[in-house]
C-alpha cells in the first residue's frame, strides 16, 4: 500500500530500491489496481514485478524534469536532443508587446513566473486602494498599506525591455501571494513566452525548404511578433596626460544643425529620434602640444586654456543601430558618485527601439522545431481554412519525422482543440470517462488547457476530442478526426489536392535577430600589427576570407581575384591608398605592391637570427621600405594619414 510519507533519496540510496513509476494506477486505499506493476531498479533497468515487491513510488511524473523541460507539453513523444534544443531555447526567447500564455501548457506555467520574481505578488492579503501604470496600493486587512512599485520600461541585459503591467482594479480584493502585476513575459501570471499561430505543415513553393518558415503579414501589422529593445550607450570623461577630457555641446568643426537635439550640457534630448553617426554626447579630448607659434602664445596670453587644441571624441550612434532616446543617465565625481579611478564624469543613454518581426528572424517552437523566416507573404495569399481563415504561418512536414520531435504535431492537434471548445456526448471510452471524472467534458472557446509531462493528454484523447469539437456557425467542424483540413490556395482559391494538419502551435521569437547580424563594410579600422582589417560586426570589421576560401579561388584559377583579396583589400598599405586614389579619380587600378603580412614574416624570420632578404631579378638586395613619394602626396590629397597605423579601433574612426 502506498502512504503519504515522503523520503528524499540521494542518486546512489535510490539505486538500492525498486520504485514504481509515479502515474501507476491506485485504489482509494492507496493499493495498486494493476497485478503486475512498472518499476526501474538498479542500473536504470524496467521491468513488471508484483505490487508486494514494490518499496517506493515516484512522487511526481515531472520530478525527474528541470523547469524549462517541464513546460514542454507531449514532452515523451520527442527525442531527447530536441527537447533539449526546446529547453534551452526558452531561454532566448524575446519579451513581446503584448504577451500571450499557451494553449496548450503543462500546468507550470503560474509557478514558473511567480517563483522567477518576474511578476509582482500580494505581500498581504487585502483590497485595492489605487492604481496607475506606476504603482498598485493595497489597503492590508491588518490596517496598513502596501505599495508595490512596479518597473516601466527598464533595459534587460539582453538588451530586451523589462515593462511590468498591473492586472488588478481599484476595488478588486487580492490575497496573500496572489499576483498584482504581470512581468514582461507573463500574461494574468501565467509564463507566456510567445504566441499562439495557426499553423499548417505543408510545403509552399519551396520557400519552406530545410526548415526556412513563412509567415503572414498580419502578424508584421498587427504587431502580434514585435518587440523593444532598448540599448545602452556609454561614454565617460578621463583625465589625461594632456589635460582633462570634457563633455561639453562645444565640439570643433561641427555645424549647428548637427548640435541641434543636444542640450546645454551637450547630452541628447530624451526623445529625440537617431541614427548611425547621430552624436548622443559631446565629447572633446586636449590634442598633443606642438611648438606654439608667437601668435598662439598670444592668444593663450589673452584667451587662457580655451585657445588649446582638442579633438572630437564624442559619443555617436554605432552602425546598424537607430531608435528613440528613452533615458540618459549622469554620474558626476563633484556630486559624489562613486566612479572607476581617473574617470570625471560617465554619462549613459538608453535609446530604444520597436522591431518588427522580419524575414531573417528567428523562431522556435517548444519541441526544438526551430528555423528562420524565409518569407512574409501577403494575407490574401496565405492557404485558408473553408470559413475563409487565413493560416498565420506555414511550417514544413519533413522537419517532423527526422528530427522525431511529434510532440509539436499532437500540440498542433490539441491547440486546435483548445481554440474551438469542445463538448464530449456519452461515456462510451474510458478517455470520455476520465474527462467526465475531471469534469472537463466540455469546454468554451481558447480554454487554456495543461497537459502535464508523462502524464499528460494521450492520443486517444486528443483524437476524440478533435471529434468533439464545437462546430462552427455552418456546423462545420473544418478538421476531420486524423487532424486534417481541406485548405485552399490563397493565390487561386483552390483547394490543395491532400488534406493538411493545421491547429494552433506556441512560437517564441529568439534573441537572433536579423538586424542585430547584418553588417557591411567598405573600409573602416586596420589591425595595429598585420595591417588587416579587424574581423566583427562590433568593430565594424571585414569578412574574413581564409585558407580555405583561397584554395577555393586557386581551383578556379581566379588569379586576379585573389591577387586582390590578398593586397590591396587587406593588407597592403600603400596599395590601398593607390586604389583609393584612383577610384576617386576615375582612373584605372594600379598594380598591388607588397603587403604587411610579407614585411612581418621577413622580421620574424629575422628575429631568429635568419638573414632574410628580397632580391631582385640581377641580384640586388631591396629595401622593405616603400619610400614612394607619389603615395604620400596622394594620401596627403585624400585626407589619409601614413605617418602613423591606421586607426586599430571605431573609437578611432
Amino acid at each position: 500500500r502506498v502512504s503519504e510519507q515522503i523520503d528524499y533519496l540521494t542518486a546512489d540510496e535510490e539505486d538500492r530500491f525498486v520504485v514504481a513509476q509515479a502515474n501507476s494506477l491506485l485504489n482509494d486505499d492507496g493499493t495498486f489496481v494493476e497485478q503486475k506493476v512498472l518499476i526501474r531498479k538498479k542500473g536504470g533497468e524496467v521491468e513488471l514485478v508484483a505490487p508486494n515487491d514494490v518499496q517506493y513510488m515516484d512522487v511526481s511524473a515531472r520530478q525527474m524534469t528541470s523547469v524549462a523541460t517541464a513546460m514542454i507539453p507531449f514532452l515523451e513523444h520527442d527525442d531527447a536532443n530536441r527537447a533539449l534544443m526546446g529547453s534551452n531555447m526558452q531561454r532566448q526567447s524575446v519579451p513581446l508587446l503584448r504577451s500571450e500564455a499557451p494553449l496548450v501548457g503543462t500546468g507550470m506555467e503560474y509557478r514558473a513566473a511567480v517563483d522567477a520574481g518576474d511578476v509582482i505578488t500580494a505581500e498581504k492579503a487585502g483590497v485595492v486602494e489605487e492604481v496607475s501604470a506606476d504603482y498598485v496600493t493595497v489597503m492590508n486587512d491588518d490596517g496598513t498599506r502596501t505599495t508595490y512599485r512596479v518597473a516601466k520600461f527598464k533595459r534587460s541585459n539582453q538588451g530586451t525591455c523589462f515593462n511590468q503591467k498591473p492586472i488588478v482594479e481599484e476595488g478588486q480584493r487580492v490575497e496573500f501571494g496572489q499576483v498584482v502585476a504581470d512581468g514582461p513575459c507573463t500574461d494574468q501570471g501565467e509564463m507566456a513566452l510567445g504566441k499562439n499561430l495557426l499553423v499548417a505543415f505543408m510545403p509552399w513553393e519551396g520557400h519552406n525548404y530545410e526548415d526556412a518558415i513563412i509567415l503572414s503579414q498580419r502578424l508584421v501589422q498587427d504587431d502580434v511578433l514585435s518587440s523593444i529593445h532598448i540599448e545602452e550607450h556609454e561614454v565617460d570623461a578621463r583625465d589625461t596626460k594632456l589635460g582633462p577630457e570634457e563633455i561639453t555641446r562645444d565640439i570643433p568643426n561641427v555645424s549647428e544643425e548637427v548640435l541641434a537635439d543636444l542640450d546645454e550640457r551637450g547630452i541628447i534630448r530624451i526623445g529625440a529620434d537617431v541614427v548611425p553617426g547621430d552624436i548622443l554626447v559631446g565629447k572633446v579630448t586636449p590634442k598633443g602640444e606642438t611648438e606654439l607659434t608667437p601668435e598662439e602664445r598670444l592668444l593663450r596670453a589673452i584667451f587662457g586654456e580655451k585657445a588649446r587644441e582638442v579633438r572630437d571624441t564624442s559619443l555617436k550612434v554605432p552602425h546598424g543601430e537607430q531608435g528613440k532616446v528613452i533615458g540618459v543617465r549622469v554620474f558626476s565625481r563633484d556630486e559624489g558618485d562613486e566612479l572607476p579611478p581617473g574617470v570625471n564624469e560617465l554619462v549613459r543613454v538608453y535609446v530604444a527601439q520597436k522591431r518588427k518581426i522580419t524575414d531573417g528572424d528567428k523562431l522556435a517552437g517548444r519541441h526544438g522545431n526551430k528555423g528562420v523566416i524565409s518569407k512574409v507573404l501577403p494575407v490574401e495569399d496565405m492557404p485558408f481554412l473553408e470559413d475563409g481563415t487565413p493560416v498565420d504561418i506555414v511550417l514544413n512536414p519533413l522537419g517532423v519525422p527526422g528530427r522525431m520531435n511529434v510532440g509539436q504535431v499532437l500540440e498542433t492537434h490539441l491547440g486546435w482543440v483548445a481554440s474551438r471548445g469542445w463538448k464530449v456526448e456519452g461515456d462510451d471510452a474510458e478517455w470520455k470517462r476520465q474527462l467526465k471524472t475531471l469534469g472537463v467534458d466540455q469546454a468554451e472557446p481558447w480554454t487554456n488547457t495543461a497537459t502535464p509531462v508523462f502524464d499528460g493528454a494521450r492520443e486517444d484523447d486528443v483524437v476524440g476530442l478533435i471529434a468533439s469539437t464545437l462546430p462552427n456557425r455552418d456546423g462545420n467542424r473544418m478538421v476531420e478526426p486524423g487532424g486534417k483540413a481541406r485548405l485552399f490556395d490563397g493565390r487561386t482559391g483552390e483547394p490543395y489536392k491532400d488534406p493538411i494538419s493545421v491547429g494552433y502551435i506556441y512560437i517564441l521569437k529568439l534573441l537572433h535577430l536579423v538586424d542585430d547580424k547584418i553588417h557591411a563594410r567598405s573600409t573602416g579600422p586596420y589591425s595595429m600589427i598585420t595591417q588587416q582589417p579587424l574581423g566583427g560586426k562590433a568593430q565594424f570589421g571585414g569578412q574574413r576570407f581564409g585558407e580555405m576560401e583561397v584554395w577555393a579561388l586557386e581551383a578556379y584559377g581566379a588569379a586576379y581575384a585573389l591577387q586582390e583579396l590578398l593586397t590591396i583589400k587587406s593588407d597592403d598599405v600603400l596599395g590601398r591608398v593607390k586604389v583609393y586614389e584612383a577610384i576617386v579619380k576615375g582612373e584605372n587600378i594600379p598594380e598591388p605592391g607588397i603587403p604587411e603580412s610579407f614585411k612581418v614574416l621577413i622580421k620574424e624570420m629575422q628575429s631568429l637570427c635568419l638573414n632574410v632578404e628580397v632580391l631582385s631579378s640581377d641580384g640586388m638586395s631591396i629595401e622593405m621600405r616603400d619610400t614612394d613619394e607619389d603615395v604620400f602626396r596622394a594620401a596627403e590629397e585624400l585626407g589619409i594619414d601614413l605617418s602613423r597605423r591606421e586607426p586599430s579601433s571605431v573609437e578611432e574612426v
